[in-house]
């Protein structure tokens, strides 16, 4: 573990943690995305992955700025948020029960990056990074947009699960 003395040492500490987190995460969407049955679901699993790699070349870029590399820390939050994902991808459910299952598990690790870059995102603007802070915000506003996305999916599948019981 690297000494922190500094804020831009945490800087670096937490985007190495969120190039761990994406780079996991890209290998487990396509996985979440063969489990869904909803199509719109399927695509918001899609896009996001595509987004996913947008973000990790992001903190690529970031961190050859602050002169440092995004590997050597494996983000440990993100490895059990995934593994519960697959815990929902094996339960036996009917398929829209999964989908809101595999949406609660979604949700669950955009809020996670959703705090991480923020923090990020702050630190940046603490050591007057500005260029690197607007960066992290452009990712922490797509997850937010995704985080909404998947409560509007959420929705749609609930009214389905209402009417099919009525």
């Amino acid at each position: 573990m690297s000494k922190l003395t500094t804020p831009l040492d945490l800087l670096v500490q937490e985007l190495k943690d969120l190039y761990s987190a994406e780079s996991q995460l890209i290998r487990a969407l396509p996985k979440m995305a063969r489990a869904a049955s909803h199509p719109d679901l399927k695509t918001a699993f899609t896009q996001h992955l595509e987004e996913t790699r947008r973000q990790a070349a992001r903190i690529e870029e970031i961190m050859t700025k602050l002169d440092e590399s995004p590997r050597g820390k494996k983000c440990r939050a993100m490895e059990g948020l995934i593994e519960e994902g697959r815990e929902v991808i094996e339960e036996d459910a009917s398929p829209a029960i999964k989908d809101l299952a595999l949406i609660a598990a979604a949700q669950k690790i955009e809020h996670y990056e959703i705090a991480g870059y923020g923090c990020a995102r702050t630190l940046a603007d603490l050591i007057g990074e500005s260029e690197l802070a607007d960066a992290l915000q452009e990712s922490l506003d797509e997850e937010g947009t995704t985080d909404k996305l998947l409560t509007e999916v959420a929705m749609g599948i609930n009214i389905e699960v209402g009417v099919a019981a009525a």
